[in-house]
């Protein structure tokens, strides 16, 4: 089955190599990238329209906004009828609906894909909320799944759905790690007990304790590496998701305080250089999504 990607950043490329393993051929097209050493059954063109001449199944893996904006109607324009374009990426949901509309004008279907998983989804699989059309939805399960962990992938509900459910994921994704950055805050900063193994409080949570998570995980390989801390700034990047989120939650009177607390808190952050607690958060989004970590310039 031939398959079109659209934008090869590390989800893109991530997203490659699972098609890959899985059998399907791909038609793959960034102006930056040329060859993909890990992957197989990848052919790349020169042109969007390259790849809509090949196949009428278009994964696009491109940067919310205004760059998804311009894929897709570029596609609009290129795509016969009845072609297939997945968004995989962060897409506000409101501007999801629109493009759906406008790509079913020409009779072109719009399935969105809300992707979970990070860096780690390339080797463990993605987990994967779809929304759009479900008579679409099941004729391109095969694709899903290839990409999906074991049973990580569903269908959410209309246009939207899919990016609506991982808008609220990633807001609640704000608030743990917040909370797990404060808890060792406390546990290396407390006048009771000085040099508490973080490493070996993280190992133990990881056996039996009900706050056991991938997170908890991540927080272990951290600690393995670096309980100190100190060669790097605590400023905290962000995408829009949370806000969105919050947003949302305002307009449907549902109290996120703990989410508007994390933003609060990564602002506050990129203007002070942070905390112990936020250097922890910055770590953690560098592991499992890749995210800068700012460095310490040392005098």
């Amino acid at each position: 089955m031939k398959i079109g990607l659209i934008g090869l950043g590390k989800m893109g490329q991530a997203i490659a190599y699972r098609l890959s393993k899985n059998n399907f051929e791909i038609i793959a097209f960034d102006p930056k990238v040329s060859q993909i050493d890990d992957v197989e059954n990848i052919s790349f063109e020169s042109s969007l329209n390259d790849v809509t001449q090949k196949t009428n199944i278009i994964w696009v893996m491109v940067p919310a906004g205004d760059i998804t904006d311009n894929v897709i109607k570029d596609l609009s324009k290129l795509l016969k009828p009845e072609s297939i374009v997945i968004d995989g990426g962060n897409s506000n949901f409101e501007n999801t609906k629109k493009r759906y509309s406008l790509l079913k004008e020409k009779n072109i279907h719009l399935l969105d894909c809300g992707t979970s998983g990070g860096i780690a989804g390339k080797i463990n699989g993605y987990s994967l909320m779809i929304g759009g059309d479900k008579e679409i939805f099941e004729n391109t399960k095969k694709i899903f799944k290839a990409i999906a962990a074991p049973n990580g992938f569903n269908y959410m509900g209309p246009s939207g759905a899919g990016h609506y459910v991982k808008m609220i994921h990633n807001g609640i994704e704000y608030s743990l790690l917040q909370s797990y950055a404060e808890g060792f805050d406390l546990l290396k900063n407390n006048s009771n007990y000085e040099n508490l193994d973080l490493e070996k409080i993280s190992d133990t949570w990881l056996h039996g304790s009900v706050i056991r998570s991938w997170i908890l995980e991540l927080c272990k390989s951290v600690f393995n590496q670096d309980q100190e801390l100190k060669s790097i700034s605590g400023s905290i990047g962000e995408n829009q998701t949370g806000r969105w989120t919050l947003k949302e939650a305002e307009k449907e009177n549902i109290s996120m305080k703990l989410l508007k607390e994390a933003l609060n808190i990564r602002t506050e952050s990129r203007q002070t250089g942070g905390n112990f607690g936020t250097k922890v958060v910055a770590m953690l989004r560098n592991k499992f999504g890749g995210h800068e970590v700012k460095k310490l310039i040392k005098n």
